[in-house]
């Protein structure tokens, strides 16, 4: 009955059992205490689970064991380990099931050292070719961000299962290499063990990172085949998969697909339709979300106050600003930065300020830095010198706002000022970061840095790019030469423009897709005006539509438009 009771995770019950045999005759049985033991720790008791454990007359190796690994289990860490020196004082060694939960414990440990002597111990008792122990030593490596020595412990291990898979492939997952927790997929597959559902739900969370919309594709396909179904956790990482690689369309089907929805589901799909630059659509479906009695956290009201800022929704942005304190959701340094962002975007940098300087937090750089962004928008050349001030005394060593302030003296032709921000960063040994796009094309990645000549095919992109540009031309693309940040005259301004990274990879894509196909393209940092105006004009001559992802959200260019109205 105990162990029913544990099976099915009922507590109440098995309490009243437990009761009935503490009085009888079994009051000093061992294995009846370890089945109680079992049953606290298998439903998150853990302070019952130990009042008992500290009151048995005897315990064995199985009592040890399972307070170990329920301490593992309820992700308190702490317990695990502290258990462990304390059961080898009493003379007893642990068993596999010991040791795999010990370091499933220590993978969520703040160091690895501990996970280093544990992986000592199990040297020396010869654990090491175990399945439980390699597959947790494999875990607890990569979580520890090993991965090398995970990989190796992994390819040690005779015999393999699922666990073992998933510990490696969750740890590309986690590093955001997506395709090499693909291959390791591909391997899994050949060597004839079948993906669960962690499996997927890794792989899912690994190509989102780098936005592999085909590769997602096909474990998606493949997953369907395998007669997977969407159920929460793996249904909600491909709904952000498909979101976060371009396709929200797609995101949507998932959604509503989706055998439960919970909240991750709808922050997910909130994300993506405020990344997508889909503003009204992302309020409705918050209202819809309140209204069927979803409870918002702080992502959630992070998620609608980004799609608010996005799409210039200033009314409806503080609305909800101020509506998180009637669901008692504390605003974080993020939330304040998007208000800030809101603000500013609408052209109101006064009030943007003084939002900042009326806070109840301390203002952080990346408050100062959401104004600085706004002055460089708006051109606020004196305000912009304000924050970016105050940025450099919170974090000198972020190239962005150095980069900014630059920008921002440069468009207003103080071109002395510029060189001296410039050169302020030198000295200081802060370095911009390159800008650089790419083109996923056949399962290849194509990069581009702007004035790239190092491609095999340079000549033909470029010339391609020629007549692109000269098509736009004729329909009313000028190109917008503010954009080129340093002084020179306006033929070589307007020559430098041309060979941005974005227009290699649009013209790469041009001579490597099928006509009237979708072109995805990946920056990042974020659009310069000149090319996002040049996509609109292309997109509208060559009739396709172009979904670019810059460092901050998706345009998606289409006859002649862009998805964000203009207001990025």
């Amino acid at each position: 009955m105990l162990r029913r009771c544990t099976r099915l995770k009922k507590l109440k019950e098995g309490k009243l059992v437990s009761a009935h045999v503490l009085k009888s005759i079994f009051k000093h049985d061992r294995l009846i205490h370890n089945t109680i033991l079992n049953m606290y720790a298998k439903c998150g008791r853990m302070d019952e689970a130990r009042n008992l454990f500290d009151e048995m007359p005897v315990r064995d190796l199985v009592s040890w064991t399972t307070m170990i690994t329920g301490y593992s289990q309820n992700n308190q860490s702490d317990g695990a380990v502290a258990l462990f020196p304390q059961m080898l004082r009493m003379g007893l060694q642990p068993n596999e099931f010991t040791l795999s939960s010990l370091l499933k414990a220590l993978g969520f440990w703040p160091r690895d050292e501990c996970g280093r002597q544990l992986h000592a111990y199990c040297l020396k008792y010869g654990y090491c070719s175990n399945l439980y122990v390699g597959s947790a030593l494999v875990d607890m490596y990569v979580r520890h961000d090993r991965i090398d020595e995970g990989q190796s412990i992994f390819c040690l291990l005779v015999n393999k299962n699922e666990v073992s898979w998933n510990a490696l492939i969750a740890g590309y997952a986690r590093k955001g290499e997506g395709e090499r927790a693909l291959c390791m997929l591909q391997e899994m597959l050949r060597a004839g063990f079948k993906p669960t559902y962690f499996t997927y739900s890794s792989v899912f969370g690994a190509l989102s990172a780098s936005g592999s919309l085909e590769q997602g594709k096909w474990v998606h396909a493949h997953m369907i085949k395998s007669g997977g179904q969407l159920i929460e956790f793996v249904g909600n990482a491909l709904l952000d998969m498909y979101a976060k690689s371009g396709s929200i369309e797609d995101a949507e089907k998932v959604f509503y697909r989706l055998l439960r929805r919970d909240l991750v589901s709808w922050n997910s799909l909130l994300t993506g339709y405020a990344k997508h630059g889909r503003g009204r659509e992302c309020v409705s479906k918050f209202e819809e979300m309140l209204r069927i009695g979803i409870q918002p956290n702080d992502i959630t009201f992070l998620c609608i106050l980004n799609a608010c800022s996005h799409a210039g929704l200033l009314d409806e942005g503080q609305y909800y600003f101020d509506l998180m304190k009637k669901y008692n959701v504390e605003a974080r340094t993020a939330h304040h930065v998007t208000i800030v962002d809101l603000l500013g975007r609408a052209g109101l940098l006064d009030r943007s300020k003084k939002f900042i300087e009326e806070m109840p937090i301390e203002p952080t750089a990346e408050i100062w830095g959401a104004l600085l962004g706004a002055c460089r928008m708006h051109k606020d050349m004196e305000l912009g010198k304000y924050a970016a001030e105050r940025v450099f005394e919170l974090n000198p060593n972020d190239s962005g706002p150095h980069v900014l302030l630059s920008n921002i003296y440069a468009t207003a032709g103080r071109w002395g000022d510029a060189v001296k921000v410039r050169r302020m960063m030198q000295k200081s040994g802060v370095k911009k970061e390159p800008a650089y796009s790419w083109v996923d094309i056949e399962n290849k990645v194509h990069m581009f840095v702007a004035n790239d000549d190092s491609h095999p095919h340079g000549k033909e992109i470029r010339k391609t790019w020629e007549e692109v540009s000269a098509k736009i031309k004729e329909i009313g693309y000028v190109p917008d030469t503010s954009h080129v940040l340093f002084f020179a005259d306006e033929q070589e301004r307007e020559s430098r423009l041309q060979h941005h990274s974005e227009k290699l990879a649009l013209a790469f894509a041009l001579l490597n897709t099928a006509p009237g196909s979708t072109i995805r393209i990946k920056k990042n940092i974020r659009v310069c005006g000149d090319c996002h105006s040049a996509f609109k004009f292309a997109s509208k001559v060559l009739d396709r539509e172009i979904i670019l992802r810059d460092t901050n959200r998706f345009h998606h260019f289409h006859d002649g438009a862009c998805s964000c109205g203009d207001y990025w």
